[in-house]
């Protein structure tokens, strides 16, 4: 069972945390992420580009000239792809990107995930995150003394408005609640960062 150090938010020990084998101790499986991350990524974009045909772009409705005679190559409309301002041959149109991967999937890609940051020594377990007031500077503080890189991800127990306002400001860094948090978040950050209570509840949905 792996365990993990549990700092306070200046960066000092205060104690040690036993993590789920099953959650955070998994075999990271490199083609599930893969397939995950396509996923989330393909499931983000909207497909709504679109471009006009020739039947959609207005004009062309009289025959330019007549068909022989004139030593011009025949044409039927001067909105064909091949004429400025004609329409688009074989361009986009809205489609659907969307992605579904089954529970089975989607719970091994987020074991491999975590398991991946433990592994690592890119998770760090904070006993608690809150503050006083919205205040960017707590919150650089508390990334500085965690030894957090530039790309960091707050896992927070519930929400918690304060530290979000907090951290809105700090370039690179991204809150999240435990029950949104996903795979592609996960990998894309260089230090996770998640609180006591958020490690709890996130061990009691995916460990049973």
């Amino acid at each position: 069972m792996p365990s993990i150090k549990v700092v306070n938010m200046a960066g000092k020990e205060v104690g040690e945390l036993a993590l789920s084998e099953k959650v955070f101790g998994a075999e990271v499986n490199e083609a599930v992420l893969h397939t995950a991350v396509r996923a989330f990524l393909m499931n983000q974009r909207q497909g709504t580009q679109s471009t006009l045909t020739r039947s959609e772009v207005s004009g062309g409705g009289r025959k330019p000239w007549k068909q022989k005679g004139t030593g011009h190559a025949r044409q039927g409309s001067t909105r064909s792809p091949q004429w400025t301002h004609g329409g688009i041959a074989l361009g986009p149109k809205p489609r659907s990107y969307k992605v579904n991967l089954n529970k089975a999937l989607k719970r091994t890609a987020m074991f491999s995930a975590l398991s991946s940051k433990v592994a690592a020594n890119e998770m760090v377990v904070v006993d608690a995150i809150s503050v006083a007031e919205y205040k960017t500077k707590a919150m650089v503080e508390m990334l500085a003394a965690l030894g957090a890189a530039k790309k960091a991800l707050i896992v927070l127990p519930e929400v918690n408005e304060l530290v979000i306002k907090s951290c809105a400001n700090i370039e690179g860094v991204k809150t999240t609640q435990w029950n949104t948090i996903n795979v592609y978040d996960i990998l894309n950050c260089d230090t996770l960062i998640v609180a006591k209570d958020a490690v709890a509840k996130i061990e009691e949905v995916y460990a049973r």
